[in-house]
Formats: C-alpha cells, structure tokens, sequence
C-alpha cells in the first residue's frame, strides 16, 4: 500500500504543480489501533513555487481526495500550516508526530517538531481534546457505542489528562498515552487492541465496565482542571522564520 500511496502523492503534485515537504499517516493506523477495514489517513504540508505567495489575493491553500482504494488525503499549504501551528493547532501537531512517515524531504518536518514544542499552548492542546471528548463519552455504555468511539473516548479523554499532568504535546501512538494509567487499565486496553484488529470500524463488540468507568474518571478529572492551565503565547517571528526559509 505504500507504494500506492507514494504514487497518488506524485500525482497530487504534478496536478497541482506543488511540492510535499512532508506526508504522513494520521488516525487510526498512526494511533495503533487500527481495524482491517480503516481507511488510510494521508495528510501532508506543501508549497508553492514563491510567486505564487506574492498574489494580492487569498488563494486556495488546501488539497484533498479520495480514492477507491481507501486513500482519503488532505493537505495544507506551508503558510497555512504554519499559520495554524502558532496557535498549537491539535490536528497538524498529530501530522508533525505521526510515527508513520511516507515522505519527508530536507529538515522541515524535523524544524517544525522543534518550533511546535518550543511554543506549545496547554490550554488550546487541552481544550481541544477535551471538548472533542464530549460527544464519545456520551455513547459510553449505550446501544451507540462502538469499538471505534470507545477508542476516540479514551484517546481524547488521554489526550487531554496528558496535557493537564505533562504541559507538552501528547504521544500519537496511542500506547505512549499509557504511564498515565494503571497496569491492569493497560492490559485491558491491549486486549481491547487486538480485538478490533479483527473487527469492523462500526462493531459493537462488548467492552469490559472497568475500561468504560476509566474514561469517566479520566473525563471527570479533566473537567475538575481545566481552569488551571497553562496558557502560554507563541514566538510569531519563529514561525515567520521557518515560513521564509521553506519557500
């Protein structure tokens, strides 16, 4: 599959007469608890040629598709991501740590890690997760429950506590997000793992009470916090940098 994937990105840029500095795999598979039927969540951060930047008008700066092999792709031009990354935007912050890389060229991904650490803002990681928390935990324990919404409930839930606790950009891969927890919560959790490696996205396999009880306590204690974070603002001129020098 990654050569097919390595194609539809050569494809994408001589369509769109771009460069992709970077590509990735985000959801699912770069959380580590992927179904057989999850799609391929392709994401990456492109440029133009640099007069394409001197027009006086906004111009389209994202890409997307979809193909019937799975690949669902979504780009966002540099200045846009940049632009994004100073308010430590949690979606491009998934892109940059992503532990699957189909392509990266030069130091950018690697400059992008560094400033995206360096100015950090806790309370838009943790708000982020924690308001995108609210509609999964909602079908905890009801008949809309799926294995992929518990999976979306503990990870935001996680995501959200490891802010709070670390004050950095929390872990990707879902495993990471796990000295948070208790032995028995990550031997559950692993199980839960492998059982929706064999199942559909949308199967409603049961799941243990003490794993559904977990993320209410999780979300609980993230609700009891988050007026006490961190708000921290970003260095604009490090990002302009960054900007400059990739285009």
């Amino acid at each position: 599959m990654k050569t097919r994937i390595l194609e539809k990105l050569n494809e994408i840029e001589r369509d769109n007469n771009i460069e992709i500095l970077f590509a990735v795999e985000s959801g699912s598979r770069a959380w580590g608890f992927a179904s057989p039927d999850s799609d391929y969540d392709i994401r990456f951060v492109y440029k133009h040629k640099s007069d394409w930047y001197l027009n006086l008008w906004e111009q389209k700066d994202t890409i997307q598709f979809m193909t019937e092999d799975e690949l669902d792709g979504a780009g966002w031009d540099i200045k846009k991501a940049l632009k994004l990354l100073a308010k430590s935007n949690a979606s491009l912050l998934g892109w940059l740590f992503s532990p699957i890389v189909y392509r990266s060229s030069g130091t950018l991904l690697e400059e992008m890690k560094t400033v995206a650490k360096d100015n950090f803002n806790p309370v838009a990681g943790f708000f982020h997760y924690h308001s995108m928390n609210k509609n999964f935990e909602e079908t905890l324990d009801t008949n809309e429950m799926t294995l992929k919404s518990y999976f979306y409930a503990i990870r935001t839930a996680l995501c959200a506590n490891w802010v709070y606790k670390k004050e950095t950009v929390p872990p990707v891969n879902f495993r990471e997000l796990y000295p948070l927890l208790d032995k028995e919560s990550c031997s559950l959790l692993d199980e839960l793992i492998l059982l929706k490696s064999k199942h559909i996205e949308k199967s409603d396999a049961p799941v243990d009470i003490r794993l559904i009880n977990l993320v209410k306590r999780i979300v609980t204690e993230n609700d009891e916090v988050r007026n006490d974070l961190k708000n921290i603002k970003s260095n604009p001129e490090e990002f302009n940098k960054l900007f400059i020098k990739t285009i």
